[in-house]
């Protein structure tokens, strides 16, 4: 998708920051419509992400920090900041049925970049994150099995039994993501891909923000 830039007088590509970007699950579907810049905190999972989206700007840093100095320049913003402290299975697995100490839920990454977006950027934008074990402080809109925060309209889309899920061995996990991880060596791979964004769900979101925006 491009849009019109009244001062060159060309279309450009729209402009996307894809923020706790991991691996880029979300991203996975996206092509090279848009320029992707994706910013991600671990230099190894950076480097997975890099191989496989090699046009994209991967920027190694805090996602936070980032956004406050650069919100102003794109287009759409994703996020999709670390959900264990807010998730139900740590919280009923590994606190109420394991004995984990407990945490305090990580605000600042969740709820703090929601209402920054929402008061201080004029582009699209979406918060991605799992289904809380608390009532949601923001109320959230449920798409296929995520939690999503957004200023625009999310259609439904028919949720499936996670793939991802079904599988233990990391090869089949790579194959139902679309990834194969067998020449990086990082840790906890498993868990690496459980964090994907699957990309379908990626595309949808995508797709409702821009697709409106003059190509």
């Amino acid at each position: 998708m491009r849009k019109w830039n009244a001062n060159t007088g060309e279309f450009v590509k729209q402009k996307v920051l894809n923020l706790y970007a991991g691996i880029g699950g979300n991203r996975r579907l996206w092509g090279d419509d848009y320029e992707v810049t994706a910013v991600e905190y671990d230099p190894d999972i950076a480097a997975v992400y890099q191989a496989h989206f090699p046009n994209d700007e991967v920027v190694i840093g805090d996602a936070v920090e980032y956004v406050l100095e650069h919100y102003k320049d794109f287009d759409f913003i994703w996020a999709s900041p670390p959900c264990p402290t807010h998730s139900q299975y740590r919280y009923y697995v590994g606190v109420k049925g394991k004995g984990f100490d407990p945490v305090i839920p990580d605000m600042t990454s969740l709820y703090g970049l929601i209402i920054f977006l929402k008061h201080h950027y004029e582009g699209k934008w979406v918060v991605e994150n799992v289904r809380p074990y608390y009532e949601p402080l923001i109320p959230a809109q449920k798409v296929g099995r995520h939690y999503v925060w957004a200023n625009f309209d999310i259609p439904a889309i028919k949720s499936e039994p996670s793939l991802i899920g079904r599988r233990n061995k990391i090869s089949e996990m790579e194959e139902a993501m679309g990834y194969d991880l067998s020449s990086f060596k990082i840790p906890n791979k498993r868990q690496i891909l459980r964090n994907c964004v699957d990309g379908e769900l990626g595309l949808h979101i995508l797709k409702a923000a821009l697709l409106e925006v003059v190509a």
